[in-house]
């Protein structure tokens, strides 16, 4: 229910374009070919980013988005295409070897979604975990040792922001068995998955800020944004006749991707009243009701360690990037 309300109010909110000269800054932008990560990858280009890269699944349709990019802002040598599928640890583990590779490192933008009506498993777990969750944290902690880097080198405060989705509201994790992500690949139905991994994108984002900070390695703005329903391609996925029923309420209440785009940047430039916050409109919002109190802490902090404990039986040792 919170979703159609949600919807209904972000229709009439008007969002300021993002402003804010990025001279010399590199961002990474997760599923940047089109919608709401393309925008964003425009708008840093306009404000002067030295370089923007589009972290995509497919070359060509990155590339495509490139020239458009380089068409309409009339800048050159600033978007990169760099392949990545989040499908796929092995590509997530090349894609952040590169990235080590880089001089500088501003912000991490994980953009990229996956909905789907469609149960389906992908490196051994349900899809839509494996892409919204496991493969963008895993990615995440592959890339925290070069933000630090690029904060010692340039002396700047690096940002991780989470595309998130106010259908994190209405997930619902089965914490009565004995662990919660199999339980989840268990599951027949993934009808609801979206949400679900919406919910535990956000308790990731907390519990990184809080891991990250007491580590003592070094401070990175770490936030969760809702860019509010936009027109968009995260629906390519979803079968007849949902599909129909996505892109009416798109016709009806849905926002531009530029639109979207704003909301996104208003996390990636917001400063420390924005660490570890979940953002509606470039404001604070609660989080979702499970992950509060003292029940809610219990929850973040399980679904945390089982998710560590995940990513070390992928990648051994990467937590300690924390």
């Amino acid at each position: 229910m919170s979703f159609f309300i949600n919807m209904i109010r972000d229709k009439f909110v008007t969002v300021p374009p993002q402003d804010k000269d990025c001279t010399g800054k590199t961002f990474i932008i997760t599923g940047a070919n089109s919608g709401i990560g393309l925008e964003t990858a425009r708008r840093l280009t306009e404000l002067n980013a030295n370089k923007v890269i589009l972290a995509c699944r497919s070359i060509e349709r990155g590339e495509q988005a490139k020239k458009d990019i380089e068409e309409t802002t009339e800048k050159h040598n600033v978007v990169e295409v760099w392949q990545l599928d989040l499908a796929s640890y092995d590509s997530v583990k090349e894609f952040a070897a590169r990235v080590r590779g880089l001089e500088r490192v501003d912000a991490l933008i994980n953009n990229a979604g996956l909905l789907t009506f469609n149960r389906e498993m992908v490196e051994g777990h349900e899809s839509a975990l494996t892409v919204n969750v496991i493969s963008m944290a895993l990615l995440t902690l592959l890339v925290l040792p070069a933000l630090r880097q690029s904060m010692v080198r340039f002396n700047i405060v690096p940002r991780i922001t989470i595309v998130s989705s106010d259908a994190s509201f209405d997930g619902r994790l089965p914490t009565t068995e004995a662990n919660i992500f199999e339980a989840l690949d268990a599951q027949p139905s993934v009808l609801e998955h979206y949400g679900k991994t919406k919910l535990i994108q956000t308790i990731f984002m907390l519990q990184l800020s809080q891991a990250a900070d007491a580590s003592g390695k070094g401070h990175i703005i770490v936030n969760a944004v809702h860019p509010g329903f936009c027109g968009t391609q995260l629906f390519k996925n979803v079968a007849f006749p949902f599909t129909l029923f996505f892109y009416g309420l798109v016709a009806l209440l849905g926002r531009t991707a530029e639109t979207g785009a704003r909301v996104l940047l208003s996390g990636v430039f917001g400063g420390e009243e924005m660490h570890g916050k979940f953002l509606f409109n470039g404001e604070e919002r609660e989080f979702p009701k499970c992950m509060q109190g003292i029940e809610g802490e219990k929850l973040n902090k399980r679904v945390w360690e089982e998710l560590l404990e995940l990513l070390e039986e992928i990648e051994p040792g990467v937590t300690d990037n924390i």
